[in-house]
This record gives C-alpha cells, structure tokens and sequence, in this order.
C-alpha cells in the first residue's frame, strides 16, 4: 500500500516533466532555434554529463554558502523571535526592520558588502543569504510564538507558570510547524541568493559565477547546464527540511492527513 502511495506521487511530476522537455525539445528543432536564443535539452544535458565532476563542485562551493547563510540567518532569526514575542516594544522595533532587509535588493546589497569585506572570501555572500533567509524565518516563528490559544495561555496562567515555563511548555511547541514552514521558504531562497551574489565578484568557484562565465564565452549549453544544477541544488536543500521535519515532528504529518 505505502509502496503504491509512493508511486502514485512520484509519477505524475515524472509525466509531466518528461512532456514539458519532449516539447520544448520539439520546438527547438521544428522553429531551428538558436542556443543563444534557447538551447536544447538534449544539448543542456550533453554539457551537463560531460563537466559533472566541475558541476558539482561549483554546486558544492555554492551550496556550502547558502548552509552557512540558512544556518546564521536561522540562528539569529530565532533570537530576534524569542525577544520579540517577550517584549512587545522590541516586536514593534525588529518587525519593520526586518520587513527593510527583505525589500533590499541583492543586487544592490552585494556590491556594498564586498567593499565592506575581503572580495576573496565567503563573507560577503554569506551576509547576502543570511539577510535574505531572516525575513521568513522571523516572521514565521514569532508568529508562532505568539499565536497560541488563549484558553492554553490561561491555564499556564492558573498554575501561576513563570513565563519561562510557558515558552518551553506551550509557545516553542507551538512554534515548530512555524519554524518549518520558514524553514522550507527559506532553504530555496538561500540557494538563490548566494547564487546571485556569486555574479558580483569574488571566488570564481560558484554556479553563479559559473554561470556568468559560460555566458559570456557563448557557451549557452554549458551555462543551462549550471542553471539545471542550480536547481537540483535548491530541490536538494528543500528535499532535506522536509526529511527533517517529517523526522522531527511525525505527528503533523499525521494530524494532516486526519
């Protein structure tokens, strides 16, 4: 039974995305389409089987920054969270200040950062991820914090528990389906925005950086090819919080399908 639920879901997408290419194959060859213009699956996928070892490797240097952004962009989220669910004065302060950071563009975030900080080093875009990952993260957890019912607030209230006790107890249970839901919005995005960073200078080991070299030697197959593990790369850190959450929390998967 689980086995045929398995394939159940896995197949349609498999479908689906097997048509999309056969017809985008098709029209490249029925219009004789340039490469520049859009290139062929099938000549994406040559460039991709023949430089795999290099397409990895500049995933794995793209994919080791977006980890550090998430990781920092988390943590700090989660203390802006704690703080702003205890003081109402602080939810009011760090709440437009994060909304701020949201709106600032990468493009216009990365150029000032690297003057800021060594070029040659991660940092730059490290800051970039970890400023992109902090919305989401933030605005998911503290409204999970605080959105708890208030007949549970009242009986912590009744057994005169400290707000400390009410916090572990009550709010950061709460808070956990929270915390994955930003979680999975904010792995993609990390992904995607030390990808962007990558285009503005520094180590030349990246997909983005990659991607912006193919490109401008014309070689349009080859700079797909880096866009196809780009995005194997954010379905691969999207794939892996919902793993750890089904892990952590089995029983919201439960309590869904009920």
């Amino acid at each position: 039974m689980t086995k045929r639920l398995s394939l159940s879901l896995i197949w349609p997408p498999v479908l689906i995305a097997a048509l999309f290419l056969g017809a985008w194959q098709l029209l490249v060859i029925a219009n004789d389409i340039q490469p520049y213009l859009l290139p062929a699956p099938s000549l994406i996928a040559e460039n991709f089987t023949s430089d795999v070892s290099l397409m990895w490797a500049a995933a794995y240097y793209t994919g080791t920054t977006a980890f550090l952004g998430l990781v920092f962009g988390t943590i700090a989220a989660l203390i802006m969270s704690l703080l702003a669910q205890r003081l109402i004065v602080v939810n009011r302060l760090i709440t437009p200040l994060a909304a701020g950071l949201a709106t600032v563009p990468i493009i216009a975030l990365t150029p000032i950062l690297n003057n800021m900080f060594n070029i040659t080093s991660r940092t730059p875009r490290v800051l970039v991820t970890m400023i992109i990952v902090l919305f989401p993260m933030f605005v998911n957890v503290t409204r999970g914090l605080l959105q708890v019912q208030p007949v549970q607030l009242e009986l912590m209230r009744s057994l005169n528990a400290k707000p400390r006790m009410t916090l572990r107890v009550l709010r950061i249970p709460n808070a956990i389906p929270f915390f994955f839901t930003g979680l999975k919005i904010a792995a993609p995005l990390a992904v995607i925005a030390a990808l962007v960073a990558e285009y503005f200078g520094g180590p030349q080991e990246g997909l983005g950086s990659r991607i912006a070299g193919a490109a401008a030697n014309t070689a349009y197959g080859r700079a797909w090819a880096y866009v196809v593990a780009s995005i194997i790369t954010g379905l691969i850190f999207y794939l892996i919080v919902v793993a750890l959450e089904k892990w952590t929390t089995p029983w919201t998967g439960r309590s869904r399908s009920t």
